[in-house]
């Protein structure tokens, strides 16, 4: 799928210089529609690509899914307000069939409006339904990761952003092996939120959910949704080059979850679980 990126004619303006006049790259959002056996589910604003990892991710976040055999089959399908001019298929729909026995979402997965890019909470029938509960338990499991591997994981994530290069408008998520420092996977997309059910569903699709001694590294802030993410895919360890929220960092110290923040240079502030990054508990 080529929509990545959009050029656009763009005009820059500074202080005591002529107003410069040249084209310009912008990331592509787009709305995806994610429908279970036909009933639309949910609708989120992303960044075309990885659309199947991304709804099948965002199954596994909603605790409708913990096994890759739980999908059967997804595939695109004609949207019925597309214009003459995408040929009644947009790319903008994608329909999910679930195995035989596998119970459908409960109404409260359901969004009431559209999600945007910037929020996987937005939509929400209630409060109650933002507390979902894993199958998967991450306090007891056994990573271990030396600060100084930690480090290196931002210039990693950001060195492999090369849609960010280009237009320098999308959030990353990627996912590293805590024993050897391996990057797994890298998804990029405008919302945090679908940069990591991309990774997410990579791990499903690649059966390694629950994702047992790995870290989950995103370019931005560590919000209560992404920590609840990480939870739902069994990951122990979340870090951020930004701040975590303080129901973020409530959730993750509730879960046995490491969470780690301000992760720039050679720093960064650990706000649960620091033994998995210290040689002896404090």
């Amino acid at each position: 799928m080529s929509r990545i990126t959009a050029r656009r004619r763009v005009t820059r303006i500074t202080l005591g210089e002529e107003p410069r006049s040249r084209p310009d790259q912008l990331a592509f959002e787009e709305p995806l529609e994610i429908r279970i056996l036909g009933k639309p589910l949910a609708v989120t604003m992303r960044t075309p690509g990885n659309d199947i990892e991304l709804a099948v991710g965002f199954l596994v976040s909603e605790g409708v899914i913990e096994r890759s055999d739980q999908v059967v089959a997804a595939r695109y399908c004609s949207d019925p307000e597309a214009t003459a001019g995408h040929a009644g298929n947009t790319f903008n729909v994608l329909d999910v069939t679930l195995s035989s026995g596998t119970p459908l979402p409960s109404p409260a997965v359901e969004r009431n409006f559209f999600t945007t890019s910037s929020c996987g909470l937005c939509g929400k029938a209630s409060i109650e339904a933002v507390h979902t509960t894993s199958c998967f338990t991450v306090d007891a499991d056994p990573l271990r990761v030396t600060p100084e591997t930690l480090t290196r994981f931002p210039d990693d994530l950001r060195a492999a952003q090369a849609v960010f290069d280009r237009t320098g408008g999308l959030h990353a998520a990627a996912l590293f092996d805590g024993e050897s420092g391996e990057m797994l996977v890298l998804r990029e997309d405008v919302g945090r939120h679908n940069a990591v059910d991309k990774v997410v569903g990579w791990a499903l699709t690649s059966e390694r959910i629950p994702a047992r001694g790995c870290v989950l590294m995103v370019s931005g802030r560590a919000s209560f949704e992404l920590v609840q993410k990480a939870l739902m895919a069994g990951i122990p360890m979340l870090a951020a080059v930004s701040a975590p929220s303080s129901l973020a960092a409530e959730l993750a110290a509730d879960s046995g979850m490491t969470l780690v923040g301000f992760l720039r240079g050679p720093s960064m502030v650990v706000y649960s679980r620091p033994d998995r990054l210290l040689e002896h508990e404090e």
